[in-house]
């Protein structure tokens, strides 16, 4: 997954359209501005192709799987296509199962749910909380964040390595070596630094220990192709709402036979096959086989045929131009950031790992909320501060406590004025060239001149002090 940073403008690809791209935001020191959405790490805007093709289908939507009625076998049909659809944008192995979830979250929670008794889990401090936080049931080591993607697959070689059964474990047949069954889950690209991890590596690594791997592909899926085949991955998560889908929708893709044996995520009708009262008043139930298992209850079709939509329009356009051009705005970035005195660019891997367009940094002298309120206010642009649900891998990068509590874009200022937040500005397939340019000026001007307005601490945030401009 190496790729490097093109010199100029590629004339590959135009940006995609997406949603919002003509929208005008009002500035405080007056007049409207065309708003530039540089959040795409948290959100990506829904591409214009998607939002015709749900809009086409809105008319004709009926609850999925069962119905009699012609609009449902329709939706049916169109659901389980969906299913097909994104099974091959993953280049999944033919008896991998897709799976509807609600998010990334939503899926890596139901992975956890179905994990073997005495199953370890092995986890990165620099994960993402979605990614971080949902194996609280099972016996999680947490490693230490690495300063290149060789240290951190001789971390994890030693880690599974070290590994023993745990106390009364008793693994499922395909669970795991002879430590026990044993999961890592790896991030594809930080959602903090847009570094790229080793994914084909660690998965070689866990394979070679006995264990399985899923791979959170949140941030890397908007930005590369993924093919689970490839990199060798059990299982694959990522999220509609960064695939240029509207919110609501998630996948979770992979082997089947963990979650086939675990008790479904959620219970009610969908999952179950059959039901029936037995004599003492109690309730038998015989639950589904295969994806239905952990779906429970009226799909969202819509969200499925949005994410479908999602990956055959990225598919059409061609990663290798996507890739191209991204790469040409990250080097333009960079380039810009650089340039600007007081601007540190965070980094794991250094200046010349790969990379997609997920980009954090901080301010001499800046409260990083109080930065990105101004960008907002003055230039409308729209990028993301705080720390990013990895708060153990930004306090780490910042040189803070990695233990630290704090929430989620919550100020917060170390001894001497030294920031323990950042700023991240992200783009993706959307993103026209005069977004990133205005972004840099505005950068540099706000480190030369200072804001314009005045500023105040509003529920833990920097917002425009309305009664007053800046003399």
């Amino acid at each position: 997954m190496s790729v490097s940073t093109a010199a100029a403008a590629p004339s590959v690809c135009d940006p995609l359209p997406v949603l919002g791209r003509d929208v005008t935001v009002p500035l405080v020191t007056g007049g409207e501005v065309a708003y530039a959405a540089l959040d795409y790490a948290a959100s990506t805007p829904a591409l214009q192709r998607v939002w015709d093709d749900v809009a086409a289908y809105a008319p004709y939507y009926g609850s999925v799987h069962r119905g009699a009625g012609y609009l449902s076998q329709l939706s049916t049909d169109l659901f389980e296509n969906a299913r097909r659809t994104v099974a091959e944008f993953l280049d999944c192995r033919d008896t991998d199962q897709v799976v509807f979830t609600r998010s990334t979250t939503d899926s890596l929670n139901l992975l956890a749910a179905a994990l073997p008794a005495g199953c370890r889990v092995f986890v990165f401090e620099t994960e993402h909380h979605a990614s971080l936080l949902p194996w609280r049931d099972a016996d999680v080591t947490c490693l230490d964040a690495p300063r290149t993607p060789r240290q951190a697959v001789e971390a994890l070689e030693r880690a599974l390595a070290g590994r023993t059964p745990s106390p009364g474990s008793r693994p499922r047949p395909g669970g795991g070596g002879a430590g026990g069954p044993a999961l890592v889950c790896v991030t594809g690209a930080s959602n903090v630094t847009g570094e790229l991890w080793p994914v084909r590596e660690l998965a070689a690594v866990a394979h070679a220990h006995g264990a399985r791997i899923v791979l959170d592909a949140a941030q890397l899926a908007p930005h590369h192709p993924v093919s689970v085949r490839d990199l060798d991955v059990d299982w694959v998560a990522f999220s509609g709402h960064k695939l240029y889908a509207p919110f609501g929708s998630g996948v979770l893709a992979g082997r089947a036979d963990w979650l086939g044996e675990a008790e479904p995520y959620l219970a009610g009708g969908g999952a179950s096959r059959r039901v029936a009262r037995r004599a003492d008043g109690g309730v038998d139930v015989e639950w589904h086989d295969g994806a239905a298992r952990h779906e429970a209850g009226s799909p969202n079709v819509i969200g499925a045929h949005a994410i479908a939509s999602a990956c055959k329009a990225l598919t059409e356009a061609g990663f290798e131009n996507l890739v191209a051009r991204e790469q040409y705005l990250i080097g333009k970035v960079r380039d810009g950031l650089a340039r600007v005195p007081g601007v540190t660019v965070l980094s794991l891997f250094g200046d010349d790992a790969p990379r997609v367009g997920v980009i954090s940094f901080v301010v001499d002298g800046w409260n990083s909320s109080h930065f990105a309120a101004a960008l907002s206010a003055e230039y409308g642009i729209g990028v993301r501060d705080g720390l990013f649900c990895a708060h153990p891998l930004v306090r780490t990068l910042l040189g803070g406590d990695p233990r630290t509590r704090g929430e989620c874009g919550a100020p917060e200022a170390a001894p001497g004025g030294k920031s323990l937040n950042a700023v991240r500005v992200s783009f993706g397939a959307g993103t026209p060239d005069e977004h990133v340019e205005r972004f840099l000026t505005a950068v540099g001007e706000l480190v030369r001149d200072g804001a314009r307005w005045n500023y105040r601490t509003e529920a833990g945030r920097c917002v425009p002090d309305t009664s007053a401009a800046v003399a």
